[in-house]
């Protein structure tokens, strides 16, 4: 949307709706084929969808160019290591609490300040510690779902919507999350879900680095 022109401050929250609507979409598939599993990302969940209004309503006071280099740093190194580190298949069930809230409120802090949701935090951060790629996918869905719907509200009470852009992106966006999650659970292996999220991050990165430099 930055490409195309769209202002920062409603691209952001167009961007959360996006996000919003493609993994509801993603996640009553998900739960529908039996792929989720909630208490294994519950204490993330909590906290990236009490944190995302926070980063939203920051965004009136922190430097855009600053947040987005340094998004585009941990993006680059997390898709370097989604695509050739191979980490060691975690033991145990259930995720950790504290780690568990510390990536929650780091991604939803910084997707609500940026307007992307936090999955790219999420999704890399999980796998890195050993969990299961098509898991964390699953369970990323859901969490920035929330986050995602969030932040939206945040934006919508700060008045930067525009509804006819909302409008358009909407059934795309459903379409896109029920698509995608098919393809994830259905025709590709849990290595290939991992190279792929790799692949996504260099690009969100390249995304992020060109708004950063038009700011």
């Amino acid at each position: 949307m930055g490409w195309l022109g769209v202002p920062l401050m409603t691209a952001k929250p167009t961007g959360l709706f996006i996000n919003t609507l493609s993994m509801l979409s993603a996640t009553l598939k998900n739960i529908r084929h039996g792929k989720l599993d909630v208490r294994f990302g519950l204490p993330i969940l909590i906290m990236a969808t009490a944190m995302s209004p926070i980063g939203a309503y920051s965004g009136k006071f922190i430097p855009h160019r600053i947040v987005l280099v340094v998004f585009v740093l941990f993006l680059l190194y997390s898709g370097t290591m989604m695509l050739f580190f191979r980490p060691r298949k975690r033991r145990g069930g259930g995720n950790h609490v504290i780690e568990g809230s510390l990536i929650g409120g780091i991604a939803g802090f910084l997707g609500g300040l940026l307007g992307v949701g936090g999955g790219g935090i999420i999704s890399p951060a999980l796998i890195l510690l050993g969990y299961e790629p098509k898991k964390v996918a699953s369970t990323t869905a859901l969490i920035v779902f929330f986050s995602s719907l969030s932040g939206f509200l945040t934006y919508w009470g700060m008045g930067t919507l525009d509804l006819k852009l909302l409008l358009w992106v909407s059934v795309p966006a459903i379409v896109g999350g029920w698509l995608g999650t098919h393809l994830m659970h259905f025709k590709m292996s849990s290595d290939q879900v991992k190279k792929m999220i790799g692949v996504i991050m260099y690009l969100i990165a390249l995304k992020t680095l060109l708004v950063a430099l038009n700011l």
